[in-house]
């Protein structure tokens, strides 16, 4: 069983997925045990087939075709079977010695057979399967290059007619549609290795606008047909490294593929083709991106082309002048001017394109967060204190929130300019609790401001005189609640009442925790009697509440 233990599979899947799989230990069926491998059905949310190797050069490795499993994740189904393999482990060395002998038996078998025989054998598999009728023939007109039959057989693969309802593929359909379309890519495969992998090119072109047509009416939930699209795109590639097509060509085929031929369902970089375009390839390649490009600054694909290309060749002013030609009014394409002036080494140009960012903000309030700290940690890798004091001053002035004021109080601490710069913002910050400029359900930033500075008396006057929200109401009364029991005592009171009248173990701990806190008020105050009174009167009437008694018995309440 090799490297197949519990310990590899939690470290294979992770402690979540690990955990999970356990649950479907009694979803296993079907299991079949091969020389080094073990298959099997998991039912989970559909049907899932799943694989595990044994005995991989790195350790066990599975696949599993479940959404998750796609991704290329070690899956909560393949732990179950992993689990399941580990529990039958007396057995495997049986099973799988079993398996090689049969593997032997069925090639001495086939060995025997005369030739004449062998057609009579695929010949009746071929009457008794469809559709390995319709591979075997795709596969025999593409090995004779029968163009013509290949073109009209993948047209017949790619259509969803036979599998959709009302126009429309359903996600029920969808799996066994893209293992029928899977089967254009084997075909163009074919057709390179008989020698025609000019005609390959043609036909994977047509495949890819086929299946991009068809993506358009099929749920592909599970991204099945983008597996298919991407066998599309490596058998055009493999054509292409074969026929040596005209680079021109194919610069401006590869250039119009990026640019939303295929509609995102076929990847296709065109760098990957390098070595075929070969030196004048690539120079109509950036010409007619760059052509795209002028033609639609502010069009993503255009700007992500030209991103990529200007990137590979290590131009970062290309890349720079992609991005000043779109400049977002949030100030966020400045910082990602500056961060890749930045990784190039030429800080001076970053510092002042940051800094631009901030200059051009149309609104200070909505300025990308991110600019306002990289160009803070600029000011501080420079020693520059006071810059960036103002920077979070002026920030914090348009924003008025809690992570802002945060950060203004670090940097003004680091110039030690703190006093001051609290007074300011404080200031600010109780106009805005007058005004209550805050949403409905938000208490004013003033008393989280001023919790978060541990000035919980301060805090508790700005609740009382300006209001709070009842999160900040809890959090005032943990906190104030040596200093101030009787008024503490009055918020956890007042919480529990509606909290009474809802079920729910949610419920429950949260107004045990509240009976906790009020106990404790009690005993500060010295009337440990009127908390019992208090208890035994809710115990009264919430007596059929019995998940609840429990857990107040638990917590000697």
């Amino acid at each position: 069983m090799g490297g197949l233990t519990e310990a590899n599979l939690k470290a294979l899947a992770g402690p979540r997925s690990f955990e999970r799989g356990l649950g479907y230990l009694d979803a296993v069926s079907g299991v079949e045990v091969g020389d080094g491998w073990v298959t099997a059905t998991v039912h989970g949310t559909e049907r899932y087939k799943v694989e595990l190797t044994l005995d991989g050069p790195g350790g066990p490795t599975g696949v599993c075709d479940c959404p998750y499993g796609l991704e290329g994740n070690f899956c909560k189904h393949l732990v179950a079977l992993g689990l399941t393999v580990l529990a039958q482990r007396g057995s495997l060395p049986r099973q799988r010695e079993a398996a090689r002998s049969r593997a032997r038996d069925v090639d001495a078998w086939l060995s025997g057979l005369s030739h004449g025989e062998l057609l009579a054998l695929v010949g009746e598999l071929i009457g008794e399967d469809r559709q390995l009728r319709r591979r075997l023939e795709l596969r025999a007109a593409s090995a004779r290059g029968d163009l013509a039959e290949v073109r009209a057989r993948v047209g017949e693969l790619l259509d969803i007619g036979p599998f959709a309802r009302y126009g429309y593929v359903e996600y029920a359909d969808a799996r066994a549609f893209a293992d029928q379309a899977g089967q254009a890519v084997s075909a163009i495969g074919a057709l390179i290795g008989s020698g025609r992998a000019t005609e390959a090119i043609t036909l994977a072109r047509e495949a890819m606008l086929l299946l991009a047509e068809a993506v358009e009416s099929v749920d592909d939930s599970d991204g099945w047909l983008g597996q298919v699209g991407a066998g599309l795109a490596d058998a055009h590639l493999d054509a292409c490294c074969a026929a040596r097509p005209d680079p021109e060509g194919l610069a401006r085929w590869l250039v119009g593929q990026v640019l939303g031929n295929f509609d995102g369902i076929i990847d296709i970089d065109p760098l990957d083709y390098e070595d075929v375009l070969g030196e004048r390839g690539m120079t109509v390649l950036r010409e007619s991106a760059t052509e795209a490009w002028r033609g639609r600054r502010t069009g993503w694909a255009e700007k992500h082309l030209m991103e990529h290309l200007a990137k590979a060749g290590g131009d970062v002013d290309a890349v720079v002048a992609v991005h000043a030609a779109d400049l977002a009014a949030n100030g966020h394409t400045h910082l990602v001017i500056a961060r890749e002036l930045d990784t190039a080494g030429r800080h001076d140009e970053a510092l002042r394109w940051a800094e631009r960012g901030m200059r051009e903000a149309q609104d200070l309030a909505a300025v990308d967060t991110a600019l306002v700290d990289h160009l803070c940690e600029r000011y501080v890798q420079a020693d520059r204190l006071a810059d960036a004091v103002v920077l979070r001053r002026d920030h914090f002035g348009a924003r008025r929130s809690l992570l802002a004021y945060q950060r203004l109080r670090a940097a003004a601490h680091a110039a030690d300019r703190w006093p001051a710069e609290r007074e300011g913002a404080l200031a600010l910050l109780r106009a805005d609790a007058v005004r209550r400029q805050q949403g409905r359900y938000d208490g004013p930033v003033l008393v989280d401001a001023l919790l978060d500075d541990k000035d919980v008396e301060a805090a508790w006057q700005a609740a009382a005189s300006s209001g709070a929200d009842d999160r900040q109401w809890l959090t005032l009364a943990d906190q104030a609640r040596s200093n101030r029991p009787a008024d503490a005592l009055g918020v956890y009171q007042r919480f529990v009442e509606p909290l009474t009248k809802q079920t729910g173990n949610t419920v429950y701990e949260q107004l045990v925790s509240l009976l906790l806190s009020i106990r404790d008020c009690h005993r500060s105050l010295g009337r440990p009697d009127e908390f019992t009174a208090y208890v035994t009167a809710l115990r009264t009437t919430q007596k059929r509440k019995r998940n609840l008694m429990r857990l107040m018995d638990e917590r000697g309440l």
